[in-house]
């Protein structure tokens, strides 16, 4: 049989409980992604990497969600919509804050920055790279892709002073027509021309209970169990494209900067740490057993594999006597979007079956991945068991330096109206 292979096969219980789970995996591709352009480019190097894959990326993914969920507009208001939809602001790992003082005119604040807290015990020298040097131009790439006249600009910001001050920072945003809009920078240009940005994912559908959008006003904080599950659906799609679109902007910035084979085990790197990682929280969060079924369920809801509308792949399970999975594969076919646009799914082949690997171990490190076919059409894996556990590799310890690696979501009540329609 075929094992259900999106997110409409979950309830909207686990839909809510994911979602807040695939926006934080986002904010932590760069944990896994960033350590392995150190030593090849220097932390200027690897500052302007950051820089340029969200430039890249953000713009497209956010008037992505806006369409999706109904909340096209050009105020504060919907920038700051946007920001609560976008992996570079998780909820509550990255603690986003909001007022809004007009159409033109509001703040926001960070009560906590989970990133902050991972780069601090660097230094002062790696903070001021991350809040001020990728802030400002990444800050204003996602402003911009609203109203190409809004402007952030920081009230206060680390390092912080005196130490331990709270918030971690505070940003003004303001639209006036005399802001002149920054040039499109070239690789926001070239991310432009994917195929992850056209792609059409999931309809909402409505009627079935909860918000079939973010129409309303902008909420203190967004209570995804609220939502209906058609809008969850299309969340988690947009969510998860969102990964991928970050991933290609990465992609895109390393080449700038070393032949195609190194930027390919770059990313690859990149992709095997947060593909374990993920699996390890997606498994805990939606409560899967460490089991060939519980590994079809992650696969199912993967990023890596996700949304099916992008990603063209099969997940197959068969079932012995008893009603146990007994034999799983996942082909991955060379012919989707998501290989044409020579992203994350392209970079898996019989030969670099690392990130994978990375993933089944991050549900059972006694999984492991072997090849069954390999054709021009498509790469087929089965997963097997292995006698004894595999160690967790380092791509995967890397990326779990990170303090979101053990983050957990907390119940914050109801949210409450920042604006009156």
């Amino acid at each position: 049989m075929t094992v259900a292979g999106s997110f409409a096969a979950l309830s909207r219980a686990d839909l809510a409980t994911l979602v807040p789970e695939l926006l934080l995996a986002g904010q932590l591709i760069d944990r896994s992604g960033m350590a392995h352009l150190i030593v090849p480019f220097g932390r200027t190097g690897m500052t302007e990497v950051a820089i340029e894959e969200w430039q890249a990326a953000s713009p497209w993914y956010t008037r992505r969600m806006q369409r999706a969920l109904g909340y096209t507009g050009d105020d504060v208001a919907t920038i700051f919509k946007g920001l609560q939809l976008d992996i570079g602001a998780p909820p509550q790992f990255m603690d986003f804050r909001f007022r809004v003082d007009d159409r033109d005119h509001g703040e926001f604040w960070l009560d906590h920055c989970g990133a902050l807290m991972d780069v601090e015990p660097m230094g002062e020298a790696y903070v001021t790279a991350m809040c001020h040097d990728i802030e400002d131009p990444t800050f204003d790439a996602t402003a911009i892709a609203t109203n190409p006249h809004a402007q952030c600009r920081p009230i206060h910001r680390p390092p912080r002073e005196p130490a331990g001050r709270r918030p971690h920072c505070a940003w003004t945003v303001t639209i006036d027509p005399a802001n002149v809009p920054p040039v499109v920078p070239e690789h926001t240009q070239i991310l432009g021309r994917t195929e992850a940005v056209a792609v059409r994912l999931s309809t909402i559908e409505t009627g079935s209970g909860g918000a079939d959008d973010y129409a309303g006003p902008l909420l203190s904080d967004l209570r995804f169990a609220d939502f209906s599950h058609s809008a969850l659906v299309r969340i988690a799609e947009e969510v998860c494209l969102q990964h991928h679109l970050l991933a290609l902007g990465f992609l895109l910035a390393v080449r700038k900067r070393t032949d195609e084979q190194s930027a390919l085990e770059i990313t690859r790197k990149q992709l095997t740490g947060i593909a374990g990682l993920t699996a390890q929280r997606i498994r805990a969060a939606l409560r899967l057993p460490d089991d060939l079924a519980g590994l079809a369920g992650v696969l199912s809801v993967h990023p890596l594999l996700s949304p099916v509308q992008y990603v063209a792949r099969t997940i197959d399970g068969s079932r012995d006597g008893g009603g146990d999975t007994a034999r799983l594969t996942l082909t991955l076919a060379r012919s989707g979007p998501a290989h044409r646009d020579g992203g994350w799914p392209a970079l898996v082949d019989a030969e670099h079956l690392e990130p994978l690997d990375a993933l089944v171990r991050g549900v059972n490190p006694r999984f492991a991945c072997e090849v069954v076919a390999d054709t021009a059409e498509a790469l087929t894996v089965a997963v097997v068991t292995t006698a004894e556990p595999a160690p967790e590799c380092v791509e995967v310890a890397i990326a779990k330096v990170s303090s979101g690696a053990g983050f957990v979501f907390a119940d914050r009540g109801i949210p409450l109206p920042l604006t009156v329609l």
